[in-house]
């Protein structure tokens, strides 16, 4: 039963993985960029959610408030450090552009919060429930569907509404997107403000199963983007099976083997998959007509 509750919070380790992915694809799909400032996305959602709890504001409630704020973080990093290297078509401004608004917002959060981790109250109770046999934290069950509910809510977004329309049709090819009016630009700020939403979203759903501080977001937003990789940019179902296969990985070798080997398997992996299939398990190879 110990591997079965390893493989539980393996998955609910991965669904974090997966929905942070998920905000890497969403900037890829529209501009051909990452937000590398993604784990401090997820950073900013925890603590500003940690600030409203310790305020008095209900964990529920504040759930949203914090996602309106990971939008318009979203969005200040693309109109001041991608949008200028899209126009002039810096080939890595944006690389920098973001890695540098990044660490900006880290030494913000220190400067706020302090340098030490501190604890995020759960909103649901701590003691472990039974499925088939091990023990799950109900943290962790609120984990992997509040993901899944979010992954779900921006697919059906994209294939509903007229807005989600407009998304895909400049991810599907941005130039024709703008010859038939969309405007481009503003589809692309809302694709990092949507990215960064998620990202907050998912900090304040792991806040509570880990310590919350400035540093938390660079490993996370780290192994996401190998999850991204793994799985594919172009593919939804790449990132959950990504995510799901690193967070197992991390936990059962970290259990078996040691803590200090727990992340090598997914970076065996990366490698292996960057070596034989540099689309992703499940990405397309874009196919160039010349």
């Amino acid at each position: 039963m110990i591997l079965l509750q390893l493989i539980y919070s393996g998955i609910a380790l991965g669904m974090i993985y997966a929905v942070i992915a998920f905000g890497y694809q969403l900037t890829f799909a529209t501009s051909g960029t990452l937000n590398f400032g993604q784990g401090e996305a997820l950073m900013l959602g925890a603590l500003v959610g940690l600030t409203l709890v310790g305020l008095g504001v209900n964990y529920w409630v504040m759930i949203p408030i914090v996602c309106i704020f990971g939008f318009a973080q979203g969005a200040l990093v693309e109109r001041v450090g991608v949008r200028p290297a899209i126009k002039t078509r810096s080939e890595f401004g944006w690389i920098m552009a973001t890695i540098a608004l990044g660490i900006i917002f880290k030494n913000v959060a220190e400067n706020i919060w302090g340098r030490d981790d501190l604890r995020f109250p759960s909103p649901l109770p701590e003691a472990p429930i039974q499925v088939l046999g091990a023990n799950v934290l109900p943290m962790e069950l609120l984990v992997v569907f509040g993901a899944l509910g979010m992954m779900i809510l921006v697919e059906i977004f994209n294939r509903k509404s007229i807005y989600g329309k407009a998304f895909v049709a400049t991810s599907n090819d941005r130039d024709a997107a703008g010859l038939m009016g969309i405007n481009t630009g503003m589809v692309i700020t809302f694709s990092y403000a949507l990215s960064s939403l998620t990202a907050a979203f998912a900090g304040v759903l792991v806040a509570p199963l880990t310590l919350t501080g400035a540093t938390m977001g660079a490993v996370l937003g780290l192994k996401a983007f190998a999850v991204a990789i793994i799985g594919g940019l172009s593919s939804g179902m790449g990132v959950v099976v990504g995510g799901l296969i690193l967070g197992i990985a991390e936990t059962t070798t970290g259990f078996y083997l040691s803590t200090g080997y727990k992340d090598v398997p997914g970076l065996v992996l990366l490698l292996l998959v960057l070596t034989f299939k540099p689309a992703g398990l499940f990405g397309k190879t874009a196919i160039k007509k010349v």
